[in-house]
């Protein structure tokens, strides 16, 4: 039976990769699993054009956040987007509230 104590050593050692990160253990996984995962994860290839110190920028920032640059990327287009729609929402929201005349914008928000 594992005691307590040998278990939080061992999943200490996991998250600061003392384990599980040699070279020599390490096989890549197969291709009907990576399909699965993008499935899963409603992931789809792509291929994009990026300048390259734009892909140095992101990667030196990946590095800083502890993370690999493609997750990155898809960070950074993630926020994009949701700031977007969240602006749009807003523009439509003014712009009905600018198109009622007083007494309907009072009644709107009042």
């Amino acid at each position: 039976m594992i005691t307590a104590d040998v278990k939080d050593t061992n999943e200490a050692a996991w998250d600061e990769g003392t384990l599980g990160l040699s070279a020599e253990h390490a096989v890549p996984a197969p291709a009907e699993l990576e399909q699965e995962v993008d499935e899963a994860l409603a992931l789809q290839l792509i291929s994009i054009r990026l300048p390259r110190k734009l892909i140095d920028d992101l990667k030196l920032i990946a590095q800083k956040e502890g993370i690999g640059y493609q997750p990155m990327i898809r960070r950074v287009l993630l926020r994009f987007a949701h700031a977007e729609f969240r602006s749009m929402a807003r523009d439509n929201l003014v712009s009905e509230l600018n198109s009622c005349d007083d007494g309907d914008r009072v009644a709107a928000v009042g």
